[in-house]
């Protein structure tokens, strides 16, 4: 169980790959949606290019299967995961009035052994239904080592035919965003600032040799006439308070505030941007799209929880709203050329006290 670290791999893949495929299989993708995606994509980055004062340096979009996503997000994110599990994995402090008790050493042991394979699965059953729904990269705020833009088609066209959206406007939509999004982390001082958020953040629990055992304990082996043992255990490794319910830390308590504020930032700028985009090549419709993605944002599933609780990631619709207030606070006092101006400077991720407060962000980062 230990044999890959503090994080079984081999557990996350084989997990990621039944969460993106639901046991079925999966078709490469059509080569018609590659050329359309391709065309449009050009048309995305030319209004998004003239909203934020951008040079048109956009790579050209990779379309790729949920099991690609999954896999290449797993492989992206390697090195954050690991910080997570190595954090989790720590050897808990010692309770000086727990002396020899043996009870406590047998549970330390357990969540030491079973650690590795329960964040694999954890993790691995993360990403694997993350798939099943994200558009593309930024979708997750989080940045990545190489900065490029990958769409998933099929959710694309599956959220396309679900509200009745014409494919085109939807792809339209979805390319705006994710050229919006790349915009963001193309500025490099913004993209270090989240990530060392956002490592801070998973580098700061401290384990609960506990947690793991209690809900174990529970778990009658010979089963009843309404239990099954084996999917209690599974439902013990996928439940976030097991893994994070007495462990989070006074340090990551701290911090969640101004990691929120650079959530909201990052995520408000880019629907900001996708708001104007979308009136421009669209139309009328581009609200409905719009309201339609905001429902899917609210509707809040496990999966979600886990973003939130292992990565201190928020994206609901109240983040939204607090960044794509602050830039709009933002543009009404120097307008879309000065907003983009002042992003560019350094040290220009807001505080959480700077998200509620536009003029005081301005002031300190134009130094006026």
């Amino acid at each position: 169980l230990q044999g890959q670290g503090p994080l079984k791999w081999d557990a996350a893949r084989q997990y990621a790959l039944l969460g993106a495929t639901q046991g079925q299989a999966e078709l490469n993708v059509d080569p018609a949606d590659r050329i359309a995606f391709t065309d449009l994509a050009h048309i995305a980055a030319m209004h998004v290019d003239d909203v934020t004062g951008g040079d048109g340096d956009v790579p050209e979009p990779r379309i790729v299967t949920r099991t690609q996503w999954a896999a290449e997000t797993l492989e992206a994110y390697r090195p954050l995961f690991t910080e997570l599990a190595t954090s989790l994995g720590q050897s808990p402090p010692v309770d000086p009035d727990a002396g020899g008790d043996p009870m406590m050493h047998m549970r330390a042991g357990l969540s030491q052994m079973m650690g590795p394979a329960m964040m694999g699965m954890s993790v691995g059953s993360m990403v694997g239904a993350l798939s099943q729904r994200v558009f593309g990269l930024h979708d997750l705020p989080i940045p990545r080592a190489k900065q490029e833009i990958v769409l998933v088609a099929r959710n694309i066209t599956d959220f396309a035919d679900e509200w009745e959206v014409p494919i085109d406007q939807m792809r339209l939509w979805v390319l705006a965003h994710e050229v919006s999004g790349h915009r963001v982390f193309s500025i490099e001082h913004l993209r270090v600032a989240l990530a060392d958020l956002v490592r801070a953040h998973v580098s700061g629990f401290r384990p609960d040799p506990s947690a793991l055992a209690d809900s174990l304990g529970g778990i009658d082996p010979l089963g009843g006439e309404a239990d099954d043992p084996m999917a209690a255990i599974q439902q013990a490794f996928s439940d976030p308070e097991i893994l994070l319910g007495a462990v989070e830390s006074p340090a990551q308590r701290a911090l969640q505030p101004r990691l929120d504020a650079a959530v909201a930032a990052v995520v408000g700028y880019t629907d900001w941007v996708v708001d104007a985009v979308a009136v421009r090549v669209i139309g009328g419709d581009a609200l409905r799209i719009a309201e339609a993605v905001r429902r899917q944002r609210s509707s809040s599933t496990p999966d979600d929880v886990f973003v939130e609780r292992l990565l201190g990631i928020r994206v609901g619709e109240d983040q939204v709203m607090r960044g794509k207030a602050f830039i709009q606070g933002v543009v009404d006092r120097v307008g879309e050329t000065g907003l983009t101006r002042i992003l560019d400077l350094p040290d220009s991720m807001p505080t959480a006290s700077e998200l509620e407060a536009p003029g005081l962000w301005i002031a300190r980062v134009s130094g006026e």
